[in-house]
């Protein structure tokens, strides 16, 4: 008998998890790779490296961009890599005035260990894989990524919606102010005559803010 289908917040639970798991053991193991060059490098210095060796010379300001990190981050993550000679500050090719971020020999040697230390950690994890699920399990975790950096950047975009009762209150503000009455500000109908024998709730108003109309403000709002 075949399983139930998963639901879609069955999936994302499973998802979420898994993600969670990947990212201890992650930084558990430090992904150092097997050798001697085992855990020599930890992972801001290697996106470091890895970022100048891909894209050249780079500026403080451009280099912490296209990480998606700030200024002062990067500062504070090159200082041990100058020190200890992986980078270098050298002048800029087509303005000498201003000064970039360059990978120094040493540097270059010392990155292209920890890759190839790394690929050999990725060839032993996935020895039993086929080439096929390692290719379609690269490119989704290259789409999942691109995906991630796509949503932390838009992160500051994304604004809480505005109060609609603001508007409404700046609305019959200005109306009162003019001497006008605004729609909300419009006393409500007299309630009918109570027929006799009728009971008495039967011609008791509803109560402002209460009801249909209420339910759906307080889902608008979140509440």
């Amino acid at each position: 008998m075949s399983n139930p289908p998963e639901s879609s917040t069955d999936l994302l639970e499973r998802l979420q998890h898994q993600v969670a798991l990947f990212a201890r053991r992650a930084e558990q193991t430090r992904l150092g790779g097997v050798g001697k060059a085992r855990n020599s490098m930890d992972r801001a210095a290697y996106l470091l490296l890895n970022r100048l060796d891909r894209e050249g010379p780079m500026g403080v300001k451009a280099l912490a961009e296209a990480m998606g990190i700030d200024s002062s981050t990067v500062t504070r993550q090159v200082a041990p890599l100058v020190d200890t000679g992986l980078v270098k500050r050298t002048s800029h090719p087509e303005d000498g005035r201003a000064v970039v971020l360059a990978l120094s020999p040493r540097g270059r040697g010392r990155l292209e260990e920890v890759r190839d230390s790394r690929r050999r950690l990725m060839a032993e994890v996935t020895e039993d894989w086929t080439p096929q699920e390692r290719e379609v399990f690269t490119d989704l975790l290259v789409r999942f990524n691109t995906s991630l950096a796509e949503w932390h950047a838009g992160l500051g975009q994304r604004e809480e919606p505005e109060d609609s009762t603001a508007g409404t209150a700046g609305t019959a503000g200005t109306a009162a102010a003019a001497g006008t009455a605004s729609p909300a500000s419009t006393a409500a109908p007299a309630a009918p005559a109570a027929t006799p024998g009728a009971p008495a709730s039967a011609v008791v108003p509803e109560p402002a803010g209460t009801g249909v109309a209420a339910g759906v403000r307080g889902d608008s709002q979140g509440g």
